[in-house]
């Protein structure tokens, strides 16, 4: 059965807001709320700003999220392999993430593009 979730293509460009909740992270990131949560204890780098008990992401956050879900779930990487991946201990690892942050950053300018022309 093919997966229908969208790619990290298809998701919504990330609004100009300073912090998200996790609501808004989760649909932003086309994932659950308790997912955003397990991530948080798999990966040492998701560190929402908690403040009265409550999680807000800035846009790093959501930028690593999506990283990670687009390792998981399009490039098929275990938990353990996404880890190894975002922290570099992969020999001739540091080529392969800069490209694939500039492939990520290009995906969001070109959304920013587009949203721009239909608002001409």
């Amino acid at each position: 059965m093919p997966d229908s979730s969208p790619t990290q293509t298809e998701l919504a460009p990330i609004p100009g807001k300073r912090y998200f909740t996790i609501g808004e992270a989760a649909k932003l990131c086309d994932l659950k709320p308790h997912v955003l949560r397990y991530w948080e204890q798999e990966f040492e780098q998701i560190q929402p700003v908690k403040r009265n008990n409550r999680r807000y992401y800035q846009r790093q956050d959501l930028l690593l999220i999506r990283q990670i879900r687009s390792l998981l779930y399009e490039q098929g990487f275990t938990i353990v392999g996404a880890r190894q991946w975002l922290s570099g201990d992969e020999a001739g690892d540091d080529a392969r993430r800069y490209r694939q942050l500039l492939r990520q950053t290009i995906t969001e300018l070109e959304s920013i593009r587009d949203l721009l022309k239909t608002v001409r």
